[in-house]
């Protein structure tokens, strides 16, 4: 075929030799490497403790956002849950399992914690199993742990009602789908000149278009996207969550993958935006981190302080970023006690110095933490 007599890459005759130009993308990669060198610094030099909650945070981030950009809500609570179960963290409250929460958790800790352990279609099946526990997706029956076939017709991405859809994608045939995922693992263990974060970009992107499950394809492809990246950074924590930037972005993301999808496989666009939407996430886990290391100072200062549980669990979810003002009311309801036991409870904290009045008395009466 001739450039232009195909409609989408899988059906060039040079797929699937994707192509960029290293040249455009050097400025934005290193500047990549070196915020992420800095995030990488700063984490090396806290201890154990502020590690591991740096790493659940930006875990439960991944986990929400990667969901959130199917369309899908997950509880933060449950996530957390999950998580803390699985890293041996103390939360303050544990939520019940879920197991289409701990499938999605289980995936990403897979991908990242066990980086260096090889990509396989065994493990990609069992990420799949993961996701749909219950052979569903919502209430579609779907082929589980399996490539799709196509039975009810070619897979295609589209938008719009019924009568006026519009076909965004179509991804190759079920039937070329074994030679072609064999392809692209062999592509993905291989040892290539390339930078690893451009790696991690052209691996996002070639799984998404090989789109091979009957649902999933962008979870699993952004799992892949954190296991290359994590290769990048060679450590099995992560600071930051790729997904959670992509979900403030997601109509970008969809729109690249749409055009490069139907260019002429050379990925440099997506690429730029891929690293750039990379750079703009380790700057957000920046903050992230700022909020960490604040919790486990304000912890270390108090440490010696005999406190309820009540008190423990209202100050954690202050230092978690509490939404709004605290007030005698809002405390009520965190700790599930009454308005008077609640009153007791900041007072004691007033006097300790662990909190502050940020208004005038009375109905108006707000508290902050005193850092």
């Amino acid at each position: 075929m001739k450039s232009g007599d195909y409609l989408y890459v899988w059906q060039s005759k040079n797929w699937p030799h994707w192509h960029y130009q290293a040249e455009t993308l050097m400025p934005l990669l290193a500047k990549v490497h070196q915020t992420l060198g800095h995030l990488m610094g700063r984490m090396r030099d806290q201890g154990m403790g502020s590690q591991a909650q740096a790493h659940a945070e930006a875990l439960t981030e991944d986990v929400l956002k990667t969901s959130e950009i199917e369309g899908e809500h997950l509880d933060a609570d449950t996530v957390r849950s999950s998580i803390a179960r699985r890293l041996g963290i103390d939360v303050a409250v544990l939520k019940p399992a879920d197991r289409h929460v701990d499938g999605v958790v289980e995936m990403i800790l897979d991908a990242t914690s066990l980086h260096a352990t090889p990509l396989t279609t065994k493990r990609l099946m069992a990420w799949h199993a993961a996701l749909f526990p219950t052979g569903r997706s919502g209430m579609t029956p779907i082929r589980v742990a399996a490539w799709r076939d196509d039975a009810d017709g070619p897979m295609q991405v589209v938008s719009g009602p019924m009568h006026r859809r519009r076909v965004h994608y179509e991804a190759p045939p079920a039937q070329v789908l074994p030679a072609e995922v064999a392809d692209f693992l062999r592509w993905f263990e291989a040892v290539q000149e390339m930078d690893p974060l451009v790696k991690a970009g052209l691996a996002h992107l070639w799984f998404v278009t090989l789109h091979p499950f009957d649902d999933g394809n962008g979870r699993i492809a952004r799992a892949i996207g954190d296991m290359a990246l994590a290769r990048a950074d060679q450590s099995t924590q992560r600071f930051y969550s790729l997904s959670a930037q992509i979900q403030k972005e997601r109509k970008d993301y969809y729109a690249l993958l749409e055009k490069t999808q139907k260019g002429n496989l050379d990925a440099t666009e997506w690429l730029s935006w891929f690293l750039a939407c990379l750079l703009r996430a380790l700057q957000e886990a920046d903050l992230v981190l700022s909020r960490v290391l604040v919790k486990a100072n304000f912890w270390r200062q108090w440490s010696g302080t005999s406190l309820n549980s009540r008190q423990i669990k209202v100050l954690n979810r202050m230092l978690d970023g509490f939404d709004g003002k605290l007030t005698n009311q809002k405390w009520a309801a965190i700790g599930k006690c009454s308005s008077d036991t609640a009153l007791r409870d900041i007072n004691d904290l007033l006097q300790r110095g662990m909190l502050r009045r940020t208004e005038s008395a009375g109905r108006s009466t707000s508290y902050a933490l005193s850092l």
